[in-house]
């Protein structure tokens, strides 16, 4: 038995058993960032003292029995914008290089009680701003399948991490999609829970009231055992939520009898790849051979999501990012003179060319006369739009979709095009505007070989219902290649 060849429930089951350590798994991970890391670029920072160090810990806990949790043990890499302790924690971008947290994210720190061990921190886009993991200070991710195309964004560096084997699990991060896009590139299964579900405490901050942390693994039973570990209410975010309907795992059923599934007429019109399409509705046509009821309706809206949320976002971030000034931490510009002048140096220095866009934009639609016209318009979209879900959740258990309208570009392609790359979102950046769960899950390749994930979508606080639907398809589908080396 190869650790590498066991998802992160297995490995846990594996390592209480006492079939193999906590160290030997953390060896089989490093062993891989040693093969694929320097063309794969997944991670930021990894401690590879630490992290043994760490695993030697949890393993003397476990052979005490002070750790008998489904992930102790399990290598788990972290998205470079949530906060550890004594760790860098760059968010990818040049304005936070040398920046090193005096604390840990809630859901970090919910992991390691678990007993996982921290590798290090993966790659993403610049601030979570992005598509592809190519607007990063520290170069591009590449993705495992074909390293000549991106993995996704912004949490493209776990995604990748996860699919090329250089970790067992991920936490990323989910502002309109940005989970569930690169886990349809990089195909495996990725989460975005109800708004509130996990803590965002050390989660630096993108679009505050779109953010969601949630797991990227390998397959759906990956996905509600991290799940359980990490949500739970934290009296240090105010948006956190109290839910007593956490024990994700007891929806991993084999039976989708009854489930009612819609399908949006408007998510398989013009400028869906064929291939994507074709794979979507053959899971489609799996679950309802399962007992599942699947009927296509009408959702109103669609075409005003993404106007909608890019407004809402920048908004956010002008706010957000006008923290980072170079005074309390941080680059701060070496060559000035005069408070205003090494504002200006810092920030035009720092922060790379989409964060910039982005800030311009936000300030734009804040700004007065503009407020109105842009920033209140976009508000009552999004609440209409969160009308529209609650009218479909009436009618339907779950919406079917895409992930994304393609599979992974070229690098290089997104960047040369932003308005094209902010299209990309259609299928996801309503999730996060309603405040929804939505998760995806590989159903197959395209022509050049390229995953394709299918996206389902819950209304809030039904996780259950989410990780059930998915675990039936997952199951009917059977196992899912594989892009590691030694696969």
């Amino acid at each position: 038995m190869k650790p590498m060849d066991l998802t992160a429930a297995e490995l846990g089951r594996a390592i209480r058993e006492k079939q193999t350590t906590a160290m030997e798994a953390m060896q089989a991970v490093f062993d891989v960032i040693g093969k694929r890391e320097e063309r794969l670029n997944c991670y930021v920072t990894v401690d590879r003292e630490a992290a043994f160090q760490r695993a030697e810990e949890v393993q003397k806990k476990i052979d005490r029995g002070e750790l008998t949790g489904p992930l102790a043990g399990v290598p788990v890499a972290i998205k470079d914008n949530l906060c550890t302790r004594g760790m860098l924690t760059t968010c990818a971008s040049r304005i936070l290089g040398n920046f090193v947290p005096p604390y840990t994210a809630e859901a970090v720190v919910r992991l390691e009680e678990a007993g996982a061990v921290l590798i290090g921190k993966t790659n993403m886009d610049e601030f979570a701003m992005g598509s592809t993991t190519e607007t990063s200070a520290f170069g591009p991710t590449r993705n495992p399948w074909n390293e000549a195309y991106v993995p996704g964004g912004s949490s493209g560096g776990s995604a990748a991490a996860v699919a090329a084997g250089e970790c067992f699990m991920a936490l990323g991060s989910d502002t309109g999609g940005s989970i569930r896009q690169p886990a349809s590139f990089c195909g495996v299964v990725g989460m975005k829970p109800t708004y509130g579900t996990v803590s965002r405490y050390g989660l630096i901050a993108y679009g505050s009231s779109l953010d969601q942390i949630g797991p990227l693994c390998r397959d759906v039973t990956d996905c509600a055992v991290i799940l359980e570990a990490i949500s739970a209410h934290d009296a240090k975010d105010s948006t956190s939520i109290a839910r007593e309907d956490t024990d994700f795992t007891t929806a991993l059923t084999e039976d989708a009898t009854g489930l009612r599934i819609g399908i949006p007429r408007a998510y398989f019109a013009e400028g869906l790849a064929p291939a994507v399409k074709e794979h979507v509705l053959a899971a489609a046509k799996i679950l309802q051979e399962k007992g599942a009821v699947v009927e296509e309706f009408d959702l109103d809206l669609v075409q005003y999501t993404i106007p909608a949320y890019y407004t809402i976002a920048s908004a956010e971030a002008s706010s957000n990012l006008e923290r980072f000034d170079g005074i309390k931490y941080g680059y701060r510009s070496g060559e000035t003179e005069g408070l205003h002048k090494m504002y200006k140096k810092t920030r035009s220095e720092g922060f790379g060319e989409e964060v910039k866009r982005r800030i311009m934009l936000g300030s734009f639609v804040l700004s007065s006369g503009y407020y109105d016209a842009y920033y209140i318009k976009a508000l009552q979209v999004k609440a209409l739009i969160k009308k529209a879900f609650d009218e479909a959740f009436a009618r339907f258990d779950l919406i079917l979709g895409p992930a994304a309208p393609t599979t992974a570009p070229l690098l290089g392609e997104s960047l040369q095009d932003p308005m094209k790359m902010y299209l990309g979102d259609i299928y996801t950046v309503a999730v996060n505007l309603a405040g929804l769960p939505g998760i995806t899950v590989p159903c197959g390749l395209d022509d050049t070989g390229l995953p394709v994930g299918m996206q389902l979508i819950g209304n809030c606080f039904e996780e259950k219902k989410l990780l059930r639907a998915a675990f039936v398809y997952e199951k009917a589908r059977g196992p899912f290649a594989v892009c590691r080396e030694e696969a």
